[in-house]
């Protein structure tokens, strides 16, 4: 007889970053006197990648060792290492390393993105990402070999792109850095922010390329949209992301981007039984669609879970409310800079720099494990965060 068969509902969550995690905890520690519920959680590695300090990774710094295993112990729910290679929506059924199978009741989909190298020639086969651990070891490695005087350009101004650009000048004074992309660095914080930011970038000689557009990426090089070519040892490629091809794969409602069409409780809108987390979801908020942000994906997993949670004692899921309340960018290991915001994502008035900024950041960043943590103990803990009040109001 099948757990189903059992009376037992299977939720199958995929990917254990941190919206994942977050999901998985939260549920676990509500369901698990109650009974009823198995909850199994699907990751490529055991090791919890924290994506925040990936470009730590890249310069070859040592960050700390976190197990997903080790943070699920205890709380019931199973781990399966594997690789997602299939969804079957219409059998309910999800397809590992293409020798296993899973059967869920609800799938709770939380696998990401990955860099979009896709959409420019020449990206895939010979820029680096900052897709994992993995890869950012790659580049570490490939850093280490490159002479001195030699240069790297880092493809996108975003806030990943600047702080990437930040830590490689910072560990690797003796190469060239460039940050190339369409947009000012920091083009979103508030005028001291980003006066401060650019500032910073001067400090460590970054050469900023804002307004060009890379066309192709080549061996030893890339080329711009005008025709003029960069020498380059190597590319780091941030400029922009999608969603692995899975979920529209599987027929689910997917945007431009790949990524999941949510419902304003976070279930797909073609698939009730499948909740988007993460970056991998389209959420729709009053102020526009969300956008990929540790701060509103652990949000997203425990909203999920508490909709799951809900339904399964035969209630309706709350709609999901989620406002932004800072931005903070680090500008190496000694510096950074903090924006405050208002909910729909635009600046205020208020920002911190420098070693006030760096200690805001690092707690920041250092915050998701032990957040796990106390959900263990206290899952009303990880209710809470801001809702955006008017700017998050949906029609």
């Amino acid at each position: 007889m099948n757990a189903r068969e059992n009376g037992t509902h299977r939720v199958v969550i995929l990917g254990a970053g941190y919206a994942g995690t977050a999901a998985a905890v939260q549920l676990a520690a509500r369901v698990h006197k109650r009974g009823g519920v198995q909850i199994t959680v699907v990751n490529a590695t055991e090791r919890f990648t924290e994506r925040m300090r990936l470009h730590m990774t890249a310069t070859g710094q040592q960050t700390a060792e976190l197990a997903v295993p080790e943070l699920l112990d205890g709380t019931g729910a199973r781990f399966v290492r594997g690789w997602v290679t299939a969804i079957d929506a219409a059998a309910k059924t999800v397809r590992i390393d293409d020798d296993r199978e899973l059967a869920y009741d609800t799938l709770v989909y939380g696998l990401g993105t990955v860099a979009d190298t896709a959409s420019v020639p020449g990206a895939e086969d010979h820029a680096y990402t900052l897709n994992g651990a993995q890869d950012a070891e790659l580049l570490a490695d490939r850093l280490a070999r490159i002479g001195d005087g030699g240069t790297v350009v880092v493809a996108g101004t975003g806030l990943t792109g600047v702080e990437s650009a930040a830590e490689l000048a910072e560990r690797h004074p003796r190469l060239k850095v460039i940050l190339v992309g369409r947009t000012e660095p920091g083009a979103d914080l508030g005028r001291k922010a980003r006066t401060y930011l650019r500032a910073a970038l001067d400090r460590l000689g970054v050469e900023v390329r804002a307004g060009a557009e890379l066309a192709k990426v080549l061996p030893g090089s890339v080329e711009l949209a005008g025709g003029e070519s960069l020498a380059a040892d190597a590319v780091l490629w941030v400029g922009g992301t999608r969603a692995p091809r899975l979920a529209a794969a599987a027929g689910l409602d997917v945007d431009e981007r790949g990524r999941i069409v949510t419902d304003r409780s976070l279930r797909s809108t073609s698939h009730p039984d499948v909740y988007a987390i993460g970056d991998a979801a389209a959420i729709r908020q009053g102020y526009g669609m969300m956008h990929g942000t540790c701060q509103g994906g652990m949000p997203t997993g425990v909203h999920a879970a508490l909709s799951i949670d809900r339904v399964l004692r035969g209630r309706d899921p709350k709609p999901f409310r989620f406002g932004y309340y800072h931005t903070p960018v680090s500008l190496g290991r000694g510096d950074a800079v903090v924006q405050f915001t208002r909910p729909d994502g635009r600046a205020r008035r208020i920002s911190l720099t420098g070693r006030t900024a760096v200690r805001y950041k690092e707690t920041v960043t250092a915050s998701p494990w032990p957040t796990y943590a106390r959900m263990r103990k206290m899952p009303a803990s990880g209710a809470f965060w801001p809702r955006g009040g008017r700017f998050t109001r949906t029609k």
